[in-house]
């Protein structure tokens, strides 16, 4: 759903320009209370492990194909803040570096697949949550069907922009019929990848999910053949802090990178649900060449190797490693504000608190 350059004119373009920057401001500030020294590299890998599943696009109907938006997955393992931050990273490096998604219509993919995927999911998750058992199921079941319903959420929220600022005179009636309708159809794809990610995290580190703190699983002890809840000073938990991320991180970045190296090759090269519903109504007479038209990375292909397999395998390499490097980054700046911030209350505390005392 990665909106080109020309769909959308110009003072729609900035508006939308403006939300998706107040957006990113809220969530650097909301992120802090989400990341601490586990999570901020841990969400700079979720980001790369978008980038790498959006490459991988699945046929979801005759000549259309769907991809990951990928913000019900973030805001499931690392929190709503961060993971606006999260696929906001993935679309600033998949519009300079490979040309996808127009750079003057960045604020509008960064509301539309960042802010309303991350918004509405989050509440659907949150929402069931509150009435399912607390249980691992309940978890994969929120996230799937979060999930689910995040995309056809962002086509109809591309269709109200559209309306307003659309640059071809196309039936607004038409345009969301057919842009619901397909992805309803990449939602369910979304959806199994949302909560088959999740569900493989829970498995084994669910310390590290945000949509799971607090979900406990009693020990079981076999008594005489069978098997009964442990007490729950046997049942509970070692400090998370105590436990190492690296294996996960390490599993995580291996993961991304196998996809977005080899796997991304055998991706439908059908055109996405926007492309096609574009196409088929008329939305893209007035599109626009990419500024980074000329990138070496332009189209996910590395310039100047004439091997499409190797050339596209590079390109997913790069863009998973460079992902993972800007996200971490951004998300470890981010986690020493916070730090900063709490030392200087603790400092600003103290020296009231000894007063008061004496």
């Amino acid at each position: 759903m990665h909106v080109p350059d020309g769909f959308i004119n110009a003072p729609v373009s900035v508006a939308a320009g403006v939300v998706a920057a107040a957006a990113v401001a809220v969530s650097l500030r909301g992120a802090r209370r989400e990341l601490d020294e586990r999570t901020a590299p841990l969400a700079g890998l979720v980001a790369a492990f978008i980038f790498a599943v959006q490459m991988l696009n699945f046929p979801v109907a005759a000549g259309t194909s769907g991809h990951l938006l990928g913000g019900a997955l973030a805001a499931i393992l690392v929190g709503p803040y961060t993971g606006v931050l999260c696929v906001s990273v993935v679309l600033l490096m998949q519009g300079i570096l490979f040309a996808d998604g127009g750079l003057t219509a960045l604020g509008v993919n960064i509301t539309v697949m960042g802010v309303v995927t991350v918004v509405v999911a989050h509440a659907i998750f949150r929402g069931l949550l509150r009435i399912l058992p607390s249980t691992r199921r309940s978890v994969t079941v929120a996230a799937f069907t979060g999930a689910l319903l995040s995309v056809p959420a962002a086509a109809a929220a591309f269709t109200a922009v559209y309306a307003v600022g659309g640059t071809t005179d196309v039936p607004i009636g038409k345009v969301i019929t057919a842009m619901v309708g397909v992805h309803v159809l990449i939602g369910i794809g979304e959806a199994a990848i949302t909560a088959a990610t999740v569900g493989a995290v829970i498995a084994v580190r669910p310390d590290l999910v945000h949509g799971a703190r607090g979900l406990t699983t009693r020990l079981k002890l076999r008594v005489d053949g069978a098997l009964v809840d442990a007490p729950a000073a046997a049942a509970a938990p070692a400090p998370a802090g105590a436990r190492s991320t690296r294996t996960v991180w390490v599993t995580g970045l291996v993961t991304a990178l196998v996809l977005a190296g080899f796997v991304s090759f055998y991706a439908s090269a059908s055109p996405d649900g926007l492309e096609k519903v574009a196409a088929d109504k008329g939305i893209d007479e007035k599109v626009e060449e990419h500024a980074a038209a000329n990138s070496p990375l332009a189209d996910y292909g590395v310039k100047d190797v004439d091997d499409a397999r190797l050339s596209g395998g590079l390109a997913g390499v790069i863009g998973v490693g460079v992902t993972v490097v800007a996200g971490t980054g951004i998300f470890w700046a981010v986690r020493r504000r916070r730090t900063e911030d709490l030392t200087a209350t603790s400092t600003s505390t103290a020296p009231s608190t000894s007063a008061s005392a004496g």
